[in-house]
């Protein structure tokens, strides 16, 4: 269970100041979960694995120590895939629970037909339990509200996901579209639940320049996720650093995490035209291409630390670690 001073990892629980350098938002393997079961045909297993291979070796050579996937439920996730690649290579690898609702919008009927507490159920099984039959357990909790926002379905995940959060003291991450301000509305459903902000991390807030939005949404108590870098083709590596440089001037450094949400695969677009929209979207990009632009514009050690660091492991063990 992710809380107290240790952090649940797919080769099991480890103190949080172990985790060492951490990108707290990538993926293994990104993959409409429907198709992959009905034409598996479809996919080359073993390719996808040498893939995410390869992107957490890239990471590792440049002194990550841990990954942490965000994919569960409509992502595609597979603990034995995180289990292998965590074997392969050494790396610590921490995963979720949740739903993310295709198209963030929708929830299987299975669950749409229930209450939010069956959905919490299976939420908690996953934490106290483990993941896909295996001792595996969640590290956290993942859930998404985009440009749509909270329609009836993703309210019920919400939901579901708070009770779980308060249920087991697990954090969550909300993945978040900035553009229309989603970042406060979730806050708003997480307020209404009793949710401790502090619990809460506001996935891909990096994708706007808007500080007037971010400033507000971190007087709001969550921590963000500044964590496209190399997906240009929504906002621009420079315009990201620049909204970084000046958040850290304004003093918060200490609520931000750096990462790219890069996927190793993802079948969501031919694979020609992923190299076409994003030729930089990998897990080695912030080391190097972006870091050293940062410290060029004042940003520190210390803060690049906490970004890639200690700030994790507050979020993901809040009863202990870091910072």
């Amino acid at each position: 269970m992710a809380h107290g001073d240790t952090v649940e990892t797919v080769t099991g629980p480890i103190d949080a100041d172990e985790l060492g350098t951490t990108l707290i938002h990538e993926h293994l393997r990104t993959s409409s979960e429907s198709i992959r079961t009905q034409f598996p045909h479809l996919y080359d297993l073993e390719a996808e694995e040498t893939a995410a291979i390869k992107q957490v070796e890239g990471a590792m050579s440049h002194g990550v120590k841990t990954i942490v996937d965000p994919a569960c439920m409509d992502l595609g996730r597979d603990v034995g895939l995180a289990q292998r690649v965590a074997a392969a290579t050494g790396a610590q690898i921490v995963i979720c629970t949740g739903a993310y609702g295709v198209h963030y919008t929708f929830l299987p009927q299975h669950f749409a037909n229930q209450e939010p507490q069956a959905l919490a159920d299976a939420f908690v099984h996953d934490i106290t339990e483990g993941i896909q039959g295996t001792d595996v357990k969640a590290a956290f909790l993942k859930c998404a509200v985009d440009e749509p926002g909270i329609t009836e379905h993703v309210e019920k995940i919400l939901r579901a996901i708070a009770i779980a959060s308060k249920q087991t003291g697990t954090p969550i991450m909300a993945h978040s579209h900035p553009g229309t301000r989603r970042g406060l509305e979730i806050m708003d459903l997480f307020d209404s639940e009793g949710i401790d902000p502090k619990l809460v991390h506001v996935a891909h807030t990096g994708d706007t320049e808007d500080l007037d939005y971010i400033e507000e949404l971190l007087a709001r108590g969550p921590s963000i996720g500044m964590d496209r870098y190399g997906l240009d083709i929504i906002l621009p590596t420079a315009q990201r650093n620049a909204t970084v440089i000046e958040l850290c001037k304004r003093g918060y450094a200490d609520r931000m995490m750096l990462s790219h949400d890069a996927c190793a695969t993802i079948d969501w677009f031919p694979p020609e035209l992923i190299l076409q929209m994003a030729p930089d979207w990998n897990m080695s990009f912030i080391f190097e291409s972006v870091l050293g632009a940062l410290r060029e514009r004042g940003v520190s050690e210390e803060q690049t630390a906490m970004m890639l660091g200690s700030n994790v492991a507050a979020w993901l063990a809040p009863g202990g670690g870091e910072g």
